[in-house]
Formats: C-alpha cells, structure tokens, sequence
C-alpha cells in the first residue's frame, strides 16, 4: 500500500482560537438574547447562541499535536485519507480517526506502550494513537533451539528497527509489533538450525556443499547478519526496516550444559596432554642427540629405552617427580 503523506497547513492554533471566540461571542448572545426575551423580543439571537455553543466543541476533535518522529495515520469513514509526518499543532477534519491496530500491545521493547495506577489501584491505560517514527530495540525472549547437530541450544537476539512506510504498518498487517516479533522467532528458528554450536568437522553451514567452521559461538557477527536479512525479507510488507540484529544470549539448554561442559573440558585436557608429550618427545630427542654428539656418555638400545621412560614420566606427569638416587650399577 502507498504511502500519502499529508502537507497540511499547520492551523492548530488559528482554529482553536477562533473557537474560543466563538464561544465567547456565543456566551454573550446567550445572555444578551435572555435579556431581549424577557423584554418580550423575538429569542432568534438566544437559539442561535444555544445552537453555536452545543456545536461548536465539534471543531476539537480536528486538533492534533504531533512531536518530532511521530507519525499520524488519519481515515475518514473507513477510507485512508494520508499521514502526518511533521511536527506541529494541526487542524484536520474533525471527523478523521486515527488508527493503530498495535497501540495497546505490549513487547519486550524500547518506545512501547506502558500503564500507570491511580489511587484506587486501577490500571491508566495511556495508548496513544500516534506511530513512533524512531529507532526501537526489540529484546525476544530466548528461544530454545536444535543446533544442526540437534542439541538443544538457548537464544536470545535484540533486534533495531524503525517504521518507514505507515500505511503499510498500519493497514498490511493485523498487528505490526506482533507480526515483528513472530518473525523475529521464525527467522532465528530457520538461522540457528542451519550451524552448529561449536566447531564440528563435515557441517556446511553456507550451502555451498564444502564444509566449513562456521559455528554460532565462533561466527556470531556473520550468524546476526543473516539473522538480520531473514527478519528484513518478511517484514518489507510491514513497512519496516531491520537497522540490526544481535545475539544477546547463547548458551547450551541446561538439560545437556554439564555433559557439554564435561565434552569441552575433556577436549580441552586431551589438547594439553597432546602439547604437553610433544614437547616432551623433542626434549628427550634433544637429550639423546645432545649425549651422543658430546660423547659424554654410550648408551646401549636399553639404557635409552630406561632413559626414555624415566624422562617421560618425569616431564608428563601430573605431581613432581621423586627422585631415586642409584650408586651402583644399572644391572
């Protein structure tokens, strides 16, 4: 749907002064034609005066105040007459309702409606018509998620828009904060199912067909921005602009976090165990060549095994090693 944006002249105020002279003037014709009555003269002037001042408060309604990013879609008997976009005190037919299917909705977001109590405890509802034209930030709940290796993952994104066309968030959609926020959850869904949590081998998460590292631990930037495009493909028709996507929350579901946690710290261990040997393989070879190029002593294929052994226990194991002093021979 199109947008109308509206360039009427900004006659808030001329209207509602002028109103208010009315009033006055019918004020005064009332009291000046019950004078006239009671003389005897003919009440046209009082009937006038009476009619004015129970019609006059019609031109009210037409009175509208927008401020700076606020936005104003105006029907008329069910047709849509246009928007307005500037700030400032207006005058419109008095007749024009303003529409905002999602007025009263409320999300986990910035700019979104709130309620206050009175004395009595009673909820104040303060909804207002108008449509905020400024950059929001929606914060879903976290959602729980199979990764593409089916463990199920807990996730949570903040998402930046804004409103650009107002008749098609008004009129496209039932609601545009709810729909927003079901294709926030949609296109999370269909993203996250797509990589791994962590780093796993033979996982093609680019749909090239070769496998890859993409991971949504490790490719957070890159998993946002396609979060991002696939909320922004289903919502053009709402007239709404995705700024950002972020991912405010990750994390294995509770039900697996320890054995995942156990997972990670078992492959962290076997990582050091493999770093630790290496270096003790290449200290034990330096040793032997450093032995036999100074000729400092011979060691037959037996005693370099003893040698080995005892110089790899002594370099990879866990608690220090306790020396046994021998003063006599190896046999």
């Amino acid at each position: 749907m199109k947008e109308r944006v509206l360039t009427t002249k900004r006659n808030g105020m001329a209207v509602l002064l002028l109103s208010l002279l009315i009033y006055a003037a019918a004020i005064a014709g009332t009291i000046l034609g019950s004078l006239m009555v009671e003389k005897g003269k003919n009440p046209v002037l009082m009937i006038i005066s009476i009619i004015i001042l129970s019609t006059a408060w019609l031109l009210w309604p037409g009175l509208k105040v927008l401020k700076p990013q606020e936005a104003l879609v105006l029907t008329l008997f069910g047709k849509y007459v246009g928007t307005l976009k500037e700030p400032g005190f207006y005058f419109v037919n008095p007749f024009c309702s303003a529409v905002n299917p999602a007025a009263k909705t409320k999300l986990n977001q910035s700019g979104d409606v709130k309620t206050k109590k009175s004395a009595e405890g009673v909820d104040l509802d303060i909804a207002t018509k108008k449509l905020s034209l400024k950059i929001m930030t929606l914060n879903n709940n976290r959602q729980k998620i199979n990764d593409c290796l089916g463990n199920p993952v807990e996730i949570g994104i903040a998402v930046t828009w804004r409103i650009t066309n107002t008749a098609k968030a008004v009129f496209n959609v039932d609601n545009y904060k709810e729909f927003l926020s079901l294709q926030c959850d949609s296109a999370l869904r269909n993203i996250v199912r797509i990589y791994p949590y962590d780093v796993a081998p033979n996982v093609d998460t680019t749909g090239d067909g070769i496998a890859d590292e993409g991971s949504l631990r490790g490719s957070s930037e890159v998993v946002a921005q396609r979060i991002k495009e696939e909320i922004q493909n289903k919502v053009d028709d709402a007239g709404i602009e995705i700024i950002e996507a972020r991912i405010t929350y990750l994390a294995y579901a509770p039900e697996i976090a320890a054995t995942m946690l156990q997972r990670q710290q078992a492959s962290a261990i076997i990582d050091a165990r493999k770093m630790i040997v290496d270096g003790a393989v290449g200290m034990v070879e330096m040793a032997l060549e450093r032995l036999s190029e100074n000729e400092i002593v011979e060691l037959d294929e037996e005693r370099k095994a003893a040698m080995v052994s005892n110089l790899l226990v002594v370099l990879c194991g866990n608690h220090d090693a306790q020396p046994v002093v021998n003063s006599g021979s190896l046999y």
